[in-house]
């Protein structure tokens, strides 16, 4: 059997985890979430590539890539979550597993972060589990790959 591969893409700002260990985020930093990733992945015997942009087309070529590069995608389009067609459109196109991920409990912020249409396009959404969330949502990914949900 083909080791799986996983790409997660992370958008605008996640960059920044970590650097406010009071806000909504903690004190890991998006360096130490992916170690936490690679290491889950590693556990299913997936191969996984963990990547961030603060640009949204970067993040659409990505998703583009996926679809020959990967056999599901995880997505935290951070800020993009609530606005980008773009990104709904890859996610649309893509024809594979994806799960959204928000750290945050996008529920108690501010109203404009309750709707995200990337939540359309895409299989499940992890939200408010902090950085463990990723996490979920790679055993939610690997899971459904394999035919277990």
């Amino acid at each position: 059997m083909t080791a799986l591969r996983i790409d997660v893409v992370n958008g605008p700002n996640a960059n920044l985890y970590g650097l406010d260990p009071s806000g909504p985020y903690g004190s890991l930093t998006l360096a130490d979430i992916g170690a936490r990733c690679e290491a889950k992945a590693a556990g299913f015997g997936a191969t996984l590539r963990f990547r961030q942009s603060n640009h949204e087309g970067v993040l659409i070529d990505w998703i583009q890539a996926a679809r020959t590069e990967a056999d599901g995608v995880i997505i935290n389009a951070a800020s993009l979550s609530y606005g980008s067609i773009g990104l709904l459109d890859a996610l649309s196109a893509l024809g594979k597993p994806a799960f959204q991920v928000h750290v945050s409990n996008v529920f108690k912020r501010e109203k404009l972060r309750h709707f995200s249409p990337l939540s359309a396009a895409v299989t499940g959404c992890i939200i408010g589990a902090g950085p463990m969330g990723y996490e979920l949502a790679i055993e939610a990914l690997v899971a459904q790959l394999r035919g277990e949900v």
